[in-house]
């Protein structure tokens, strides 16, 4: 029945003739009514993309197809108001489903395990890029633009100009996903406090520099504690914010690369090679080899253990006391209440809710009073290593897709990252894909509003923000252990060491079930025999790379600031 009321769809569209004229008409009406301005590409660069979707589209007229993607106001903007668009242009039905990011993940894992197609095409987040590539079960899209899919690709799609392309690129070179929505997990803190002439003062005073923008954990923690209890505004203050219930969003608290920016792990961008962020060490092969620094990984090593204390640490003695027991979503609103100094761990996803008029960080001329500014390091930190995390929603295709489906999902996706949408999605959602979009004039308007987040994304240091690279083997499986052992740390019930054991000893039986199933083939775990410490590092030392480091005698080290303005200034002279 439903294979015969699709025919008729398309028999009746047919019937109308001149549907690429009545495309047309629909684009230029979208055009004009939505994009007007907002666009990297000329009006007549505009009409001519759109035109090649209508040509494209056609013999996918009427078929129906389904999407989905988690719940981000960009999201929502694509299901709400392109995907009507894009039905009305080319003919092709979207329903594009808002779901939670937990249940985009589990309904993926159950398309993989079943080959029932659920969904034609799916925006997952790029952390499962190493899941993909060895799972083997998602189309690997470099073949397919030159292959199957090259008539569905648009010429104008410009790869070179997405910023996130090396997060969703495998070990083979081949691309794996195209990058949707992207944000970076940035340090926050209240501008118009730290540039207050009696704090800088009171901190010069207390502790022999200036206040600024921490470059390290120290001075990340002398800033936390000279705001927490202070008086401003005849409010009392906090020097930081943070959250511990024991729920799986503590999971990608900690997931999120918070261990990089200790300095878990070894050098190398996007991610540390051959130890990544996880503490998972993969051999010349890239297969996964451990996870415990007994064979050769870096989860439990001093580095990570370091980053669970002073995570436990900072939640007890310089947050809100309720934050302990809060979630992210009940913890996120916080810094935008007034009462907060600094934010060590803040995605800028949260950007739009917090430039609100009538917020208590925002002044009377509507100009933020807080900014964003790069995540500050902890001792075993070194350059050349990513310093945190960035999320990249990306399109992902499934090989039990049916190729006309996954052809259409294909348009589909292709048009709401187009050059033709993206400035005008970007300025709803503020999750910048596209260089062109960054560099956009309305950006640079629009700049001051938006508390650093386009300098941020203009400048250079921007590399070293990326997802969950590609040493995790399977990302779905591994992700749910944290929150559990982390929890444990958080709630009192293990020492961070304790905590750090467990995980890395859990996530080494999931691999070694992986290894012993045969699943993951050749590019599949394949676990190394077990030394201490002392070992390892020297192992790694000899070959030139750091992980698993050895413990720092002080890991209370220099303190370091930093002025944001002049910050700001040396990324516009590069």
């Amino acid at each position: 029945m439903r294979k015969q009321l699709l025919t008729t769809t398309a028999l009746a569209l047919m019937a109308l003739g001149g549907q690429a004229f009545a495309g047309m008409d629909d684009a230029k009406q979208f055009l004009d009514s939505e994009i007007k301005d907002l666009s990297s590409l000329s009006r007549a660069d505009q009409e001519k993309e759109l035109q090649w979707f209508i040509d494209a589209a056609k013999p996918f007229a009427g078929m129906e197809i389904r999407v989905v993607s988690e719940s981000l106001t960009t999201h929502a903007y694509e299901s709400k108001t392109l995907a009507p668009w894009f039905t009305k242009i080319t003919g092709i039905k979207v329903t594009h489903d808002i779901i939670q990011e937990g249940d985009v993940v589990e309904k993926i894992q159950t398309q993989m395990q079943t080959g029932q197609n659920l969904y034609d095409g799916w925006v997952n987040d790029s952390d499962l890029i190493g899941t993909h590539w060895r799972y083997q079960q998602v189309r690997n899209l470099t073949d397919f633009m030159a292959g199957e899919g090259k008539d569905v690709t648009n010429p104008g799609l410009d790869l070179k100009d997405f910023i996130g392309t090396s997060f969703t690129t495998a070990p083979d070179k081949k691309l794996y996903q195209l990058p949707d929505q992207q944000f970076a997990n940035l340090y926050w803190f209240r501008y118009d406090w730290f540039n207050d002439a009696k704090n800088k003062a009171d901190f010069k005073a207390k502790y022999g520099y200036e206040l600024g923008v921490p470059v390290n954990w120290s001075a990340y923690e002398d800033i936390a504690a000279f705001f927490t209890g202070r008086e401003i505004d005849g409010k009392k203050v906090y020097g930081h914010m943070d959250y511990g219930k024991k729920d799986p969003s503590l999971g990608w608290r900690f997931t999120d690369a918070w261990l990089s920016m200790a300095g878990n792990g070894d050098k190398g961008l996007p991610n540390g090679l051959p130890v990544d962020e996880w503490g998972i060490k993969v051999n010349e092969k890239s297969q996964p080899v451990g996870s415990c620094v007994a064979r050769g990984g870096d989860t439990n090593g001093p580095a990570g253990v370091y980053s669970i204390q002073k995570y436990l640490d900072w939640l007890k003695a310089y947050a809100p006391a309720e934050a302990q027991g809060m979630t992210f979503s009940e913890s996120g609103p916080v810094p935008a209440q007034g009462a907060i100094a600094q934010q060590i761990f803040w995605y800028t996803a949260f950007t739009a809710d917090m430039v609100k008029d009538g917020l208590p960080v925002v002044g009377a001329d509507g100009l933020p009073k807080w900014r964003m500014a790069p995540s500050p390091h902890g001792v075993y930190w070194k350059e050349g290593m990513k310093l945190g995390y960035q999320d990249v929603g990306s399109w992902t295709l499934m090989k039990s897709t049916p190729l006309d489906r996954a052809k259409a999902a294909w348009l589909y996706a292709q048009f709401v990252t187009s050059k033709t949408v993206d400035v005008k999605k970007s300025h709803v959602g503020l999750t910048f894909i596209r260089e062109s979009t960054i560099q956009d004039k309305s950006f640079t308007e629009r700049a001051p509003k938006l508390g650093g987040l386009v300098e941020f994304y203009r400048s250079p240091a921007r590399v070293q923000w990326s997802p969950t690279g590609t040493n995790v083997p399977d990302y779905p499986k591994l992700a749910q252990l944290w929150w559990q052992a982390i929890g444990d740390a958080a709630s009192g019930a293990k020492t961070a060491q304790a905590a750090m054991d467990s995980l890395c000893a859990e996530q080494e039986k999931v691999m070694a079930r992986i290894e012993k199933s045969g699943v993951q083939g050749d590019i599949g775990p394949k676990l190394a025999e077990q030394h201490d410490i002392a070992y390892w590092n020297k192992d790694a030392v000899s070959k030139g790379n750091l992980a698993p480091q050895l413990k720092v005698a002080n890991e209370k080290e220099k303190p370091i600031t930093v002025n944001y303005d002049e910050l700001v200034k040396s990324w516009q002279k590069k």
